[in-house]
């Protein structure tokens, strides 16, 4: 222990007697371990980490595949994922008739008004079954949680259990909330408890400020109302997640639910009469059910992120490699300098076990500071990280950035494997000392096996900056093209939020009218040039579809006829600039007790029609068409544009006018501006609080803003991999230099002979880098090969770019020989300004 100590002190000592290269090494390892904490604390809430609930490795949930006709809904818009969800009536069958589970929960989200001592904000909220706490294993952290008694008959259960974080931060974490009121759109719900303190949600991502009953759907969710959720078969909205029996395996449980869940589907097939018998077979005989491990919890964010969370947490990997070979290489050319120190011990009877303590203490006392600076670091780089993945303003992150005892367990683990390597390398320096020639010579000097190290850490640099850069380079061009490309409508003076009176309140009756009064209000601003609204709002994500029947077109069996169906308002085409190619927008004569008219896309005019033009006064009719009623005429074709994301144009598209739907509810609204659209938000916010107050404008922004927010993944690929490649060709210089300073004062002897016998400076020049060039030219060359067979594999995050792409395999080279260039350019310049007699005299 004695020497242990006295190793500690003397590598502080030697530490402070270097604080410039002490400050270097710190600065380099706090970078690599800070950016490696930061995306593995993402990395590992959104793929790794199980729910924070009882036993998680017992739950599972359902996927099932097969015929589908009906209405449909998920977190996060997207109708292709239909198979995750189920209607509430095969959830009670499910529940109630399997043999193989403990029991099984049912869940899914909601965006409600909640009003708090006369304070209205829109909050999200989850809808579950009153077994969801129950099941999960969860205790109350004030209160009580829900039970089955309270999610019984129809509206009849008006309780509601509050999170803790909403708790905390929005009722001042007081313990008499219990039994207090609280409205949840407009209707007084009591709180009956607080969600513990470690627990979100049963669905990854989502973080929900209140929980209400599935009971009160309808309250919670108006527009529900009309499809009677809690009775429809038809209408699959709601997520299962499942607890296995003791003894069950998930492999049982497989088995014995697929007989059931075949069994169920044949009773549901009644529902669909007009069913062809190709549809029958595939919704009974061909249906599957699968069972699936859900301790990690189902999320839907997870396969949007899977990829960039990978890409990055390969690109923090290389950059910690880089810094642990950057400091390996520091600590080798300080080692040289340290020869006769080390010499002189052994020679005065230092054992080598001795001196290799010391080593690894000094590298190791580096490497905890470094990793303690990078942790530091860490949930700076991780709170930024999590709101541009997930297009989350500050405050709403459904992820957190703290760094908790997982995040530290993995950076510890990672700073004792950089460490060790990078410690070890001085260590072989020293291990077989030449005493004579280090205590001869007045500089230390490198061995053989060294000097390979040296050469090969740094072409090993070189090939992974060339490797990132390249990376960078293929992502920077995908989010440039994503963001230059044409949307099909104008982003540049628009304003838009979400406007719901159901949040309030109203009643559906009552809904419409709030909408048309809150548009004639905004139009009047100054300012504002056209105010419109949609139920299908551009570039969140959202889909919302309905199935279509044409007049004189018979669909084959297996053709898609469902379709894009926003409700939209008047003047909604001339608001965002997307264009009228033929006909005419809807007016305020188009509502409710009028001819029903309907305006397409022009991917629905060539699908069905040929040309826009012959699309005009045609029939439609929503719904499959086995009772023939083309009571929809279509009055025009706009053209296509870019909805849910800005990848991929919209599909065949039919728009109904808002004020002929049966059953309203909120829109988002569109407010085209003449000055810069961020100048009226103010007076937007004050008008629509003026018209009512209870009235939520919830997520106000500007358009371009939420380009920005749809384009997130790209830009955050784009620019943290141009800030990992940037820091990689920083320490490979670094690491060059450093080689190269070291290589010129230790050949200033055979410079100056050269010179004195007459050799040019420049051939000192070429002399000093031609073996480092050849070093970075073979690097360059293993790297470019290892660059296109990486952009292969990622290429779905790719846009307009492919991965053999000149301009960005050029600028990586071109860059990466420009930073070396600078980087060899001083040694080079030393190497040269020798002077032959002082080298020579020196010696």
């Amino acid at each position: 222990m004695n020497s242990l100590i006295q190793d500690l002190r003397y590598a502080l000592r030697q530490l402070r007697k270097s604080p410039g290269f002490s400050l270097t090494v710190v600065v380099t390892l706090a970078l690599g371990i800070g950016a490696n904490a930061a995306v593995f604390t993402l990395f590992d809430q959104v793929l790794l980490r199980m729910l924070p609930v009882q036993k998680p490795q017992e739950l599972v949930r359902f996927e099932w595949n097969g015929a589908f006709n009906g209405s449909m809904s998920s977190f996060g818009g997207d109708r292709k994922d239909h198979h995750n969800y189920f209607s509430y009536p095969m959830y009670k069958d499910l529940r109630d008739q399997n043999q193989v589970f403990s029991g099984i929960l049912a869940t899914d989200e909601a965006q409600v008004g909640i009003s708090w001592h006369n304070q209205a904000e829109s909050e999200s909220a989850e809808v579950v079954s009153g077994n969801y706490f129950q099941l999960l294993g969860l205790n109350p952290a004030v209160g009580r949680l829900f039970t089955p008694q309270d999610d019984t008959a129809k509206d009849s259960n008006p309780v509601t259990v509050v999170s803790y974080n909403y708790w905390r931060t929005h009722l001042g974490a007081a313990h008499d909330v219990v039994g207090q009121t609280i409205l949840i759109n407009g209707h007084s719900f009591t709180i009956i408890g607080v969600a513990p303190a470690n627990f979100d949600s049963a669905i990854g991502g989502y973080r929900p400020a209140i929980f209400v009953p599935t009971s009160m759907v309808e309250i919670a969710i108006p527009w529900r109302a009309p499809i009677d959720d809690l009775k429809n078969h038809q209408s699959v909205w709601l997520t299962l997640v499942a607890r296995l029996k003791p003894g069950i395996t998930r492999q049982q449980a497989d088995a014995s639910m697929r007989t059931l869940w075949h069994s169920l589907r044949a009773n549901e097939l009644p529902l669909f009469k007009q069913a062809s018998e190709r549809f029958r077979k595939n919704f009974v005989d061909l249906s599957t059910f699968e069972v699936l491990d859900d301790s990690k919890g189902f999320n839907p964010n997870r396969t949007d992120l899977q990829k960039p969370l990978f890409i990055l947490m390969s690109m923090a990997g290389l950059l910690v490699i880089l810094c642990a070979i950057n400091v390996a290489t520091l600590l080798l050319l300080r080692a040289a300098n340290r020869g006769r120190e080390m010499s002189m011990r052994y020679a005065l009877g230092a054992r080598r076990s001795r001196i290799v303590s010391q080593l690894i203490i000094e590298g190791g006392v580096l490497g905890f500071v470094g990793a303690a600076a990078g942790i530091a670091l860490a949930p700076l780089v991780a709170a930024s990280l999590v709101r541009i993945l997930t297009s989350s303003d500050p405050g709403s992150e459904p992820y957190s950035a703290s760094v908790d005892i997982r995040v530290l367990l993995f950076t510890l683990g990672l700073s004792i494997i950089a460490t060790l390597f990078f410690s070890v390398a001085p260590v072989f320096h020293f291990f077989r000392p030449q005493l004579a020639g280090a205590l001869r010579q007045n500089t230390g000097t490198l061995s053989k096996d060294s000097q390979r190290f040296r050469k090969l850490a740094v072409g090993v640099q070189i090939a992974l900056s060339v490797l990132l850069l390249g990376g960078a380079g293929l992502f920077f061009r995908t989010f440039d093209n994503l963001r230059h490309q044409s949307l099909g409508f104008e982003t540049a003076k628009l304003v838009t939020f979400a406007l719901d009176p159901t949040n309030s309140g109203y009643s559906e009756d009552r809904t419409s009218q709030i909408i048309t009064n809150s548009i004639d209000v905004l139009r009047r601003l100054p300012g504002v040039t056209s105010v419109a609204a949609t139920t299908d709002p551009e570039l969140v994500g959202d889909s919302e579809g309905s199935n279509f029947s044409v007049q004189g077109y018979k669909p084959s069996e297996d053709e898609n006829m469902n379709f894009e169906q926003p409700r939209i308002t008047p003047d909604y085409f001339s608001t965002i600039h997307q264009p009228l190619l033929t006909g005419r927008e809807f007016t305020a004569a188009d509502t409710k007790g009028q001819p029903e008219v309907a305006i397409i896309n022009l991917a629905f005019a060539k699908r069905f029609f040929g040309t826009p033009q012959n699309a005009i006064g045609r029939q439609l009719q929503e719904g499959s068409g086995d009772k023939p009623n083309y009571n929809i005429t279509i009055v025009g074709v706009v053209g296509d544009i870019r909805h849910t994301d800005l990848r991929t144009l919209l599909g065949a598209a039919v728009y109904l006018p808002y004020l002929q739907q049966k059953h309203p509810h909120g829109v988002q609204m569109y407010v085209q501006t003449s000055p810069p659209p961020t100048t009226v938000e103010g007076a937007i916010r004050q008008t629509i609080h003026q018209l009512d107050s209870t009235l939520v404008v919830d997520g106000l922004r500007t358009m371009n803003a939420q380009v920005e927010r749809s384009e997130a993944d790209e830009r955050a690929l784009a620019f943290l991999a141009i800030g990992f490649a940037g820091l990689a060709l920083i320490l490979a210089a670094v690491g060059l230099y450093g080689v190269l300073a070291y290589s010129t004062e230790q050949r200033t002897r055979e410079i100056g002979v050269r010179l004195a016998l007459g050799s040019p400076r420049s051939v000192v020049v070429l002399l000093i880098v031609r073996e480092m060039a050849i070093i970075a030219a073979v690097a360059t060359v293993v790297a470019l090969p290892s660059l296109i067979a990486l952009g292969r594999l990622f290429r779905s995050q790719l846009f307009g770019v492919s991965t053999f792409d000149p301009i960005t395999l050029g600028g990586a080279v071109t860059l990466t020989v420009i930073m070396l260039s600078l980087a060899a350019a001083l040694p080079a310049r030393r190497a040269a300004a020798v002077e032959p007699m002082q080298a020579l005299r020196t010696e």
